[in-house]
């Protein structure tokens, strides 16, 4: 039975003694009633395999899930199996996918033996001309390149192998499980068949940290890579660079304008100090803040976010399936949304949206260091440093509960600014789409029907109000000036009509805030 202060559950990613002095302290504590334990995850199951979503989600956003059973929860948080697939179903489906892990693997073995040897590699086995480099076969357990490699995505993958290495080796080093160099060469293994699958994005630092997790979670490798591949499904983009860009710049560029909207005080000085780009946020959003947390608090504030960003549609999206599930066909749908996530869905956004809820997190972090910011930093080395300060100190619950807030606050910001035009096109917008519901025969959500009336109303007040004031106006006008009466009545007739044919042509561009 856990204790009434919390199950201390650090025995299950256990320090290595000579680090403990360096790791930053665990808050998180598994506490019944609220934490999602084995027994409530194995009720949560019909006895067909099914999975009672909406519950698990609730269990997981108000104390996150015991480690006993976080692998196979987060399969689910991911996207790697349909909670409405059975048992069978299931198993079928792992089993394809251990195979296809199996035919990938070996194709990278066939290329370089050292895939799979249960060692790895820290040297680089060719030049960038494609030229074998004999001297690296000492480190790399005596295996070299015999001949030019002329094939450009081959050379591109070796290219990377060493690297990866490299980080494998500097991977969560003071966690005991990484002192097995079988765990390292599983990690590398991962990563290097993955590099292997997405040149195109290729293998940058940061990806170790995402992949150690499931090293640690998943005991068959083949399933710690699927998680892997699916965790990063969401994250890759930010690791797409060219020599020009990096792809992280799209949220950091998002996180500029919620700092902006929401205070304006602490994005002027950040702008004032050259830090208006954010960029000493990359490493937060780069690797989920796996610096700023001990390993098992990180655990917990990724499944908190994952839980608030789910949506029912992930597998069958990755799956590319068509057979897809509608919240307006269907009220109770929304329920198995995320709560992050079901802000867009109640609102009639597209679900395809750019924010996370990771860029939200790390504003809320700029928030509780708001103080310090204004009044010490001098310099961007002063924001790095005050920042720095917050590992261990960061409780993820809390950080998560200040992120939803925080985008509250930004939608309402952000649609304040927009005029009573665009307001009022906006609404008969979202109106309009969800109207169509009924004439394709599906029933819309009722909670949309309401929301979408109250807006429309309050745009025709703020229009009603516009206009208004614009004939008052032009009253005074007409008469100061003592101009021909049928004159400003035909101007106010074209500035009237003017404005509700921009309202008429805006139903069909609904804007995205």
């Amino acid at each position: 039975m856990w204790r009434s202060g919390g199950e201390d559950l650090q025995g299950f990613y256990p320090v290595r003694p000579e680090c403990l002095a360096d790791v930053p302290r665990t808050r998180f504590k598994s506490r019944a009633g609220k934490t999602l334990s084995a027994r409530r995850w194995h009720a949560a199951f019909t006895e067909d395999g099914h999975l009672d979503m909406e519950k698990v989600l609730r269990r997981i956003q108000r104390g996150g899930i015991h480690p006993s059973i976080k692998g196979a929860v987060w399969e689910f948080l991911l996207g790697c199996y349909d909670p409405d697939s059975t048992f069978d179903e299931r198993t079928k489906l792992r089993t394809l996918r251990r195979e296809q892990y199996a035919a990938w693997k070996q194709e990278c073995k066939t290329m370089v033996p050292v895939v799979g040897s249960g060692t790895y590699i820290t040297m680089a086995v060719v030049q960038q001309n494609g030229e074998p480099i004999d001297e690296s076969s000492v480190e790399n357990q005596g295996w070299v390149v015999k001949e030019t490699v002329r094939d450009e995505r081959v050379l591109q993958w070796m290219l990377s192998l060493h690297q990866i290495g490299l980080d494998v080796a500097r991977t969560d080093r003071y966690l005991s499980l990484y002192e097995d160099g079988a765990n390292q060469s599983k990690l590398w293994d991962v990563l290097a068949i993955y590099t292997w699958l997405n040149l195109d994005i290729g293998y940058v630092q940061g990806m170790n940290d995402i992949s150690s997790p499931m090293i640690i979670l998943f005991e068959d490798e083949a399933d710690a890579f699927w998680c892997f591949e699916r965790a990063m499904r969401r994250l890759r983009e930010n690791f797409r660079a060219t020599a020009t860009s990096m792809g992280v710049q799209t949220q950091l560029g998002v996180l500029s304008q919620v700092i902006k909207t929401v205070d304006p005080r602490l994005h002027q000085h950040l702008e004032d100090l050259d830090g208006g780009e954010y960029l000493f946020a990359i490493r937060m959003l780069m690797v989920l803040f796996r610096r700023e947390f001990s390993f098992l608090d990180a655990l917990y504030l990724w499944e908190l976010m994952w839980a608030m960003e789910y949506n029912p549609n992930m597998f069958a999206t990755y799956e590319e399936l068509e057979d897809r599930n509608n919240a307006a066909d269907d009220p109770k749908l929304l329920k198995r949304y995320g709560k992050f996530e079901r802000k867009y869905v109640n609102s009639g956004k597209n679900e395809r949206h750019s924010n996370t809820i990771a860029v939200f997190v790390v504003a809320s972090v700029l928030q509780t260091k708001n103080k310090r910011l204004l009044k010490e930093a001098k310099g961007l080395d002063d924001v790095v440093q005050i920042l720095g300060d917050i590992a261990g100190n960061l409780d993820a619950k809390k950080a998560c509960k200040e992120a939803l807030k925080i985008h509250e606050k930004f939608l309402k910001k952000l649609g304040a600014q927009i005029g009573p035009s665009r307001k009022f096109s906006f609404a008969f917008a979202v109106f309009r789409i969800k109207m169509q519901h009924l004439q394709s025969g599906t029933k819309p959500a009722l909670t949309w029907v309401v929301t979408s009336s109250i807006e429309i109303g309050k745009a025709v007040f703020w229009q009603v109000l516009v206009i208004t004031w614009t004939c008052i106006l032009y009253t005074l006008v007409l008469s100061m000036a003592k101009a021909s009466v049928a004159y400003w009545c035909t101007v106010a007739i074209r500035i009237f009509g003017l404005g509700f044919m921009s309202m008429v042509l805006g139903l069909d561009s609904c804007p995205q805030w």
